[in-house]
């Protein structure tokens, strides 16, 4: 869990050091965070641990993190029993993506012509069946009778 959430999202990465934002994604994703560990306790830990002046922690600091956040997380269990419960909970994790885009299996082409999918004055221009109303679809149309828009005594200069 640690390797793979090292890296992710993070170009300039090595993949041995993980931030303070890494750590509490892992921490919620692996559930160590709940109603007995909560984030504050999360980042109060995390800075106790990482190097003064750093902002990062390496494997070894974050294995003593999780030592001491397991007496934490379960308080009723003995220290060892406690610390290889936590071991489990982060084994084998991969860091989560809710809330992320997926991406679209539609190709390109048929997602941005699908007018079903139109809104605001351009769902207006076409019909039911998705075709074009062409010129009749706008909202403006332009007619060419010598008059400016919204001008209210059109066709009264021969009365």
């Amino acid at each position: 869990a640690v390797v793979s959430t090292q890296s992710t999202g993070d170009s300039k990465s090595t993949g041995k050091e993980l931030d303070n934002k890494k750590f509490s994604k892992l921490c919620k994703d692996t559930g160590i965070m709940g109603k007995l560990v909560t984030s504050t306790d999360v980042d109060i830990i995390f800075s106790k641990h990482k190097p003064k002046g750093g902002r990062t922690i390496t494997v070894r600091e974050f294995a003593v993190i999780l030592d001491e956040l397991s007496a934490k997380r379960f308080p009723k269990k003995s220290g060892d029993e406690a610390k290889a419960a936590m071991r489990e909970l982060v084994a084998g994790k991969a860091p989560g993506t809710t809330g992320t885009t997926k991406a679209s299996k539609v190709g390109g082409t048929d997602r941005l012509t699908d007018t079903s999918k139109y809104t605001g004055s351009h769902k207006e221009r076409f019909d039911a069946d998705g075709k074009g109303k062409g010129i009749q679809g706008r909202e403006n149309v332009v007619s060419n009778d010598g008059y400016v828009a919204g001008y209210s005594n059109k066709d009264t200069y021969d009365k």
